[in-house]
């Protein structure tokens, strides 16, 4: 009975022995399968030498020999540096901070490249910035920040290349003049805003004192033509009435001669005419040798009559 104890304790030990080394090797099994996620790899290395660098997918390490090194994203990151003291050709201090946005393009060079990368990108776009402002002066700082971005980012790029990183954009985030620099700056940005008024206020009054003076001309313009169509309408009128007035005379004078009149009757109507030209305001009357022909006559009528 003792034996049968015994054997059966032996039994139930071994199955808890394999139970346990079951475990054991499905635990370590499951320890080596590795599933790698998108945008992301993993630097193997065996007995402490690299292997290889597993992209996306599931992968299987050998237990004990295989380790994974270290995950790297290849997602594009931003690293934001704190402002750096920077000097200009005409000796301005500013405060410039720059933002770099980089991105992982070669696992193996990144992990054994260099140590503590971001640290060395930021030493060297302080280094870069400090060279590209020292060749520039306050002005032009101010005003070229897309070159300057482009030549960080040219000099950042080849030199990370062999650490296995590509700088994708350099930014100039913020350009911090010393306070004197920065009011003095506002002083000008005044005087100039208020010239550009004063400009266009003149420009204003200029513009309205052309404008006037061009309706005045177009005015005077339209009088005198006004004026002239006016009197060449007159002109027009007394023609037409001097025509009209030596139309009828001639009317007149060809009735007269178509009626055959003799001397005596013409006689007759130039005494008529006298008469009306008499009863004018006219102080100078010039009389037609006919007509003093017939006053002559008149009068040796009158003397002879007497006597």
């Amino acid at each position: 009975m003792l034996f049968n104890l015994s054997t059966d304790g032996a039994a139930v030990g071994v199955v808890i022995g394999l139970v346990i080394v079951i475990g054991v090797i499905l635990g370590l099994i499951i320890s080596c399968i590795k599933i790698v996620p998108q945008a992301t790899t993993f630097i193997i290395e065996r007995l402490g030498t690299y292997k290889t660098t597993w992209d996306t997918g599931l992968h299987l390490k050998v237990p004990f020999i295989d380790k994974v090194a270290k995950k790297i994203s290849l997602k594009e990151k931003v690293a934001d540096f704190a402002p750096q003291a920077v000097i200009t050709k005409d000796n301005v201090t500013m405060q410039i901070d720059t933002v770099v946005f980089y991105q992982i393009i070669d696992p193996k060079l990144y992990t054994y490249g260099i140590e503590r990368p971001i640290i060395a990108i930021e030493n060297l776009s302080a280094t870069t910035l400090r060279n590209i402002i020292g060749d520039l002066e306050l002005d032009q700082t101010l005003t070229s920040r897309d070159i300057i971005n482009t030549r960080m980012r040219e000099i950042l790029d080849e030199a990370t290349d062999p650490w296995g990183i590509k700088v994708n954009r350099v930014e100039l985030k913020n350009i911090i003049p010393p306070k004197e620099i920065q009011q003095a700056m506002e002083k000008q940005m005044k005087a100039e805003r208020e010239k550009r008024e004063k400009i266009l206020i003149a420009e204003g009054e200029k513009e309205s004192a052309i404008r006037v003076a061009e309706g005045e001309k177009e005015a005077a313009i339209l009088r005198a033509e006004a004026k002239k169509e006016a009197q060449i309408r007159e002109a027009e009128g007394q023609a037409q009435a001097i025509l009209e007035i030596q139309e009828a005379t001639a009317k007149g004078l060809q009735m007269i001669k178509d009626v055959g009149a003799d001397d005596g009757l013409i006689a007759i109507k130039g005494l008529e005419a006298l008469e009306k030209v008499g009863q004018g305001s006219s102080t100078k009357i010039i009389i037609p040798s006919e007509l003093q022909g017939i006053a002559g006559l008149a009068t040796t009528i009158k003397e002879v009559v007497k006597s």
